[in-house]
This record gives C-alpha cells, structure tokens and sequence, in this order.
C-alpha cells in the first residue's frame, strides 16, 4: 500500500515512529468497528459521538508524526461526521460506507494494513499515564503534593500520573543555607506540565521533553489534572502548562477558568488544539492563555516555543 507522500519528522527515531504506526493499526480497528456499526443503524449517536472523537485525535497525531495527508483527511472527516451528529435522522446519507471508505483511505496513507473489523480491537487509552520515573521524595511536602525527584528504580503506584524527569544536574558551588535551599525546592517542581489525551501525542512531547531534559508531569484526563494541579506546590515558580482544548472529563477552558479562580497567576498556560482558527486563538488569549500551540504539531517548531516560554517563566 502506498503511504503519506510526507517523509516522517528525521528528529523522531525509528522506535517511537514504530510505536506510533502499531497504536494508529489499533485505532483503525476502533474506526473499522464504529463503521461496522453505522452500516447497521446510521443514527447510531454514540458511535458518532465516538467517532468524531476518533478522527479528532487522527487529525492532531498523524500530522505530528509526519502523515499531513492523513491528517488532512481525518480533518474532513471530522467535519463530516459533525454534520452528521447534528442530523442522526437524515435517511439519505450512507454513513457506513463512507466511514468505511475513509478507515480503508487512511490505511493506505500510513501504510498500515487494514485491521480486521471482526477481530476485538485494543482499546484506545483514555485514562492518566502510568508513572514511569521515580516516586515523590518522603517528607518535603505534604502527601497530597508531589515533587519531581531526581531519577530512582522503584516501583511507583499504578495511579499517578507520568512524572519524566532527567539525571540530576551537578552540584552547584556553595552557597548562602537559604538560597540553597531555594534552589533545591524548585529543582522538585516540574518545568513543563502537559494534559493530552490523545496517547500519541502523549509519547511524542514525552520523547522531545526527555531529550531536552525538561522535568515535567503529564496527564491524560482533565479532571485528574485539574485536581493535582489545584494541589501542586510549585515553590515560587511558574510552570508551564500546555492544556489540550478538547479532553475527556473537563475541556481546557474549563480547566484554566478554574485555575484562574483558585490559583492565579501560578501556571503559565498555553492551549494546545487542532482547532486553530482566528476565532479560536483569540479565544484562548482572551482565556488567559499564554499562547496557543495549533496540532498538528511539528516537534522542533514545538521545542523551540516551549524552551522560549519555559526561559520567560524563570
């Protein structure tokens, strides 16, 4: 099958593309069995409403791991299947095939064998990332406020978010005990805080925030996020927090009025969204948002901006 004529992004290694081509294979198995079900009954309004999710994901990922075509293609479809929600009755159009046309389409494009529709697909992950470095320090904090603590081999709890975090830095020279002190707490505060739910997405600024060496914490659901956010001690500093519009639970917008009432001024937000219409830029700064980071996402461009925004919060 013939692929996306777009090369894939050379900063990205073999590994993590693999990984993004086997999680897009088990997305396709989720479209082919939405399709499968609008063959059946055309106004099925959950798998339209599910759907529409789908294709929203494929239009920020795909474009981010180099496959624009796809991307563009999602793109319509995810406009199309909106029309469609808005009118579930309307007798004339024929949903399942065209939604299977489209699955079959974006195969082709990411030169992914086509799944078969029969076979039980692998669920596409909604809930927070595993924790994947190592657990808080003991008794810098209260419990419910969790630092980013140099790397460590222990088994963290299955609950937590993702906490990413670099080798420690080298000691710095002595220096007076209270700015040492300082200097040590806000070295537990994560740099660069990211809400995503879509788990390609995830794994691509997880890979170009390790390499960096940011520390950072990552969230997949905006409830979960809210939450520790509202609870995280960030000792003086400002993070910065690159917020999904569209999440599961509780949008983005929801998420920084709700950060704006309760603690203001603590993050430095920026939206991240595959909507990236005038309207909607202006949108967000009026929010309150820093900036507005429009998916698909080009990794180095993204790099680039977050190491500007992190220098500016310092």
């Amino acid at each position: 099958m013939a692929a996306d004529a777009t090369s894939p992004p050379p900063e990205l290694p073999p590994g993590l593309l693999a990984e993004y081509l086997e999680s897009a294979r088990a997305q396709l198995g989720v479209l082919a069995g939405l399709a499968e079900r609008l063959v059946v009954a055309g106004g099925d309004r959950e798998a339209l409403d599910a759907l529409r999710r789908e294709t929203h994901k494929v239009h920020g990922s795909a474009g981010s791991y180099g496959f624009m075509e796809a991307s563009r293609l999602a793109a319509g479809m995810e406009a199309t299947v909106k029309d469609w929600a808005a009118r579930p009755d309307d007798p004339d159009v024929e949903r399942g095939s065209l939604a299977q046309w489209f699955v079959k389409r974006l195969a082709e494009l990411l030169g992914v064998d086509m799944p078969d529709a029969s076979a039980a697909p692998a669920p596409i992950r909604t809930a927070p990332l595993p924790r994947v470095g190592p657990p808080p320090r003991p008794a810098l904090r209260p419990p419910t406020q969790r630092p980013v603590a140099p790397r460590a081999r222990a088994a963290p709890p299955p609950d937590d978010p993702a906490w990413i975090v670099p080798p420690p830095p080298p000691a710095p020279p002595a220096k007076p005990a209270e700015r040492v002190v300082a200097s040590a707490d806000a070295l537990l505060v994560p740099e660069v805080i990211y809400v995503e739910d879509d788990a390609a997405l995830a794994e691509l600024l997880e890979y170009g925030l390790r390499a960096q060496g940011y520390r950072f914490l990552a969230y997949r659901n905006g409830r979960e996020a809210l939450r520790e956010l509202l609870a995280l001690d960030v000792r003086g500093t400002h993070p910065l927090l690159l917020l999904d519009v569209d999440l599961p639970a509780l949008d983005g917008y929801s998420i920084l009025a709700a950060l704006e009432r309760e603690r203001p001024g603590t993050y430095r937000v920026v939206f991240t969204t595959v909507h990236g219409t005038e309207e909607e830029q202006l949108r967000g700064l009026e929010a309150g948002a820093l900036d507005y980071l429009v998916k698909p996402i080009s990794l180095r461009v993204a790099l680039e901006k977050i190491k500007r925004w992190v220098a500016g919060g310092r």
